[in-house]
């Protein structure tokens, strides 16, 4: 078995690092063999002297392969704000060639199943012509979504499935998490998306403690992924 899945968000906070963890202890609690990838990040901090992204160093503690954190988090940025200004705030420049160079060197590391977790949503520009949804056309993963589940969501979520749908890329499947304790209807709009959404509904994480991820990991229905 190999698969590969491209991680994306409705937005920022959506909740795609949270929801990757428990997809990667769930891939764990099955046996398999699994590698996670962050390769662009913003925000990253000084650590012994090394910028470093939290997110990043969740998905190095989760993941069953080792590998070095400079491959999981090969562009690591400053400035918390939109990746492109980021790199331009350092004189440097992302592109998809470049991104999609590193991927691969990563995806020769052997893993049953790999995550490569995105930066924003699908539409994050990487410059002023390309996007994070360039990428993955580029690299023909297909997506799983994780859905923030909070007002506006419903449009979020229909918007980016139609993206990804018209790069030609299958949704392999979405993931409904609670970010939000005082939103309204949840049940009802996680229905609507379960009706709307070219894909299967892999799990949905209710809002509240996050620490048993053990336990949490066995709502999601990760089976899915792998027919």
């Amino acid at each position: 078995m190999k698969k590969r899945f491209f991680v994306t968000g409705t937005d920022t906070d959506a909740g795609k690092t949270f929801v990757t963890v428990l997809m990667l202890e769930a891939l764990k609690q099955r046996g398999l063999s699994t590698l996670a990838l962050k390769p662009l990040a913003a925000g990253c901090e000084q650590v012994d002297g090394e910028l470093r992204n939290d997110d990043a160093l969740k998905l190095q503690a989760a993941m069953t392969v080792a590998l070095p954190y400079q491959q999981i988090n090969p562009i690591a940025l400053k400035s918390a704000i939109a990746p492109h200004l980021a790199a331009e705030e350092e004189g440097r420049t992302l592109s998809v060639d470049r991104l999609a160079g590193l991927i691969r060197g990563a995806l020769m590391t052997p893993a049953d199943v790999t995550l490569v977790e995105g930066a924003g949503g699908w539409l994050v520009p990487l410059n002023h012509r390309e996007t994070l949804g360039n990428l993955v056309k580029e690299l023909e993963l297909p997506v799983i979504l994780v859905v923030g589940v909070r007002l506006g969501c419903l449009n979020h979520a229909l918007l980016t499935a139609q993206a990804v749908a018209a790069a030609g890329l299958p949704l392999a499947g979405w993931v409904a998490n609670g970010i939000d304790p005082e939103a309204a209807k949840v049940q009802e709009n996680i229905n609507t998306l379960k009706s709307m959404l070219p894909a299967p509904c892999l799990g949905v994480i209710p809002h509240g403690p996050q620490a048993d991820k053990e336990a949490l990991a066995q709502l999601i229905d990760i089976d899915l992924l792998l027919q």
